[in-house]
């Protein structure tokens, strides 16, 4: 995932619904409840950790049973500790304290995000770590773990691990991706492992993805109760011995949620998208320009997907009066630059979202040769009476300007050739008038259009015209 280009913008819910969320998750939960049971008999250990004797009266306190409620209570334990919910009164002593960030379990929605985003911190750092059993015969002379040893590469999963959840993100947020549906564990271990440019997988790249595959269940099972995801784990009975009969019977194939399914949370999406930012990624979140100019959501919605871009018009428009904000939008929309012609779809799309209250803005720059096309074109759908009929200069400018917004907001997309094909078709002698148009972007877009057109006469029309383009402009 580059850092390079932003990322398409998150719809979040509210401060206090993910507050809620996060008060609400298992981890966080039991961590607030140890903190407020802790008390100055509490004991822990040189690294801060529950000494053993204390684990099963943390884990009564919680009201945890069976052979993992030892493990639970000291996860949550710790925890507690990392996210400041319980601090070290005095180290030679090995007693504790309530801890600052106890009492913002109670207060601002903001302040309960920051606690649980330190839990979160915790609970990904751990999920990074593989089971150390073997811990102790990996320690050196010094006492130091000799990690090579283990054959873990603690700075390598922490990236794998950073990799697929940033994959996860970016299915989550994408137009045209799975949205709220789970992605199947196979297909995120494969986004990490498998080159892009790759036809048929080897059979070492399947054995690598399996292997990335079981890190993962792993991973997944102890990021689900921090709320960050949710997860059906892999079927038991694909994990069993090769030679053994598998407890389930053979395994169906098709039934890809045998194999691990996970869904970010939109708990998930906030901490998922904190870190991002964290990390220098451009992650923007739907209603940040909900304050902001004209001019910044037009240029802020110009490379949002076309459904993200009207979910931040929408919050936009519903701060303002109509007309008011037919006007700013106009303005806004005016220019030569590069950024102009997508500018000026936005705004389209924007102004479509208005009612009549809103005509007399369109009204105002009929005459303006940049706005004057898509304000009758408003017009005209709305049955607004003396609507003046457009001029063939202005028809001709309005189709470049909507034809180079279009190959800047989606490349050489089916729509972009079948809109060039519809132009080409109405308009019979269009290429022999259409290099004289004076917009910047002309020689460009006939370019386009002859790249696009599948009939190769009109295709060459196209070319000839953007090199009369080029000429009449001086290159």
């Amino acid at each position: 995932m580059s850092d390079s280009a932003p990322l398409p913008p998150v719809q979040l819910l509210s401060e206090a619904e993910l507050a809620h969320a996060a008060l609400s998750t298992p981890l966080l939960a039991r961590a607030a409840r140890l903190a407020r049971w802790a008390g100055p008999d509490t004991r822990v250990d040189a690294g801060g950790g529950l000494v053993e004797e204390q684990l099963p009266a943390a884990a009564e306190a919680l009201g945890l049973t069976g052979d993992d409620a030892a493990a639970y209570a000291g996860e949550a334990w710790r925890v507690a500790l990392d996210a400041g919910l319980v601090e070290i009164a005095d180290e030679e002593a090995g007693t504790v304290a309530a801890g600052e960030e106890l009492a913002l379990l109670g207060g601002s929605p903001h302040d309960v995000l920051a606690v649980w985003q330190a839990a979160l911190e915790t609970v990904i750092a751990d999920a990074s770590v593989p089971d150390l059993d073997g811990i102790v015969d990996a320690l050196d002379e010094g006492g130091e773990v000799d990690f090579s040893s283990l054959g873990w590469d603690p700075e390598g999963e922490a990236d794998f691990l950073d990799g697929v959840l940033g994959n996860l993100y970016l299915l989550t947020v994408s137009e045209g991706g799975p949205g709220e549906a789970p992605v199947p564990l196979p297909a995120l271990a494969a986004s990490m492992i498998v080159p892009s440019d790759m036809g048929e997988p080897t059979n070492d790249v399947l054995e690598q993805v399996s292997d990335a595959m079981m890190r993962l269940d792993d991973q997944f099972r102890l990021l689900e109760p921090v709320g960050l995801v949710e997860y059906q784990p892999v079927d038991e009975a694909l994990m069993a011995d090769a030679e053994e009969e598998p407890a389930a019977g053979p395994v169906d194939e098709a039934d890809v949620s045998r194999y691990g399914m996970v869904r970010l949370t939109p708990l998930g999406a906030y901490g998922l998208r904190a870190r991002l930012l964290e990390a220098g990624f451009e992650a923007p979140a739907v209603g940040e320009l909900a304050d902001k100019g004209a001019d910044a959501l037009l240029d802020g919605t110009a490379a949002f997907p076309q459904g993200a871009a009207q979910a931040e018009t929408e919050q936009w428009l519903a701060r303002r009066e109509s007309l008011a904000a037919a006007r700013e939008l106009l303005a806004a929309a005016r220019g030569a630059d590069a950024g102009a012609p997508l500018r000026r779809l936005r705004c389209q799309q924007a102004l479509s979202l208005l009612g009549p209250e809103a005509e007399p803005a369109l009204r105002e720059v009929l005459d303006d040769p940049e706005l004057g096309g898509l304000a009758r074109v408003w017009l005209a759908e709305r049955g607004a009476a003396d609507v003046p009929a457009p001029s063939q200069d202005m028809i001709f400018w309005l189709t470049i300007d909507t034809v180079a917004a279009q190959l800047a907001a989606e490349g050489n997309s089916e729509e972009l050739q079948a809109l060039v094909e519809g132009l080409a078709q109405q308009h019979s002698g269009f290429f022999a008038e259409a290099w004289r148009v004076g917009h910047p972007d002309t020689a460009d877009v006939l370019e386009a259009m002859g790249r696009l057109h599948p009939d190769k006469k009109v295709a060459k029309e196209a070319r000839k015209a953007a090199f009369k383009a080029r000429s009449q402009h001086g290159g």
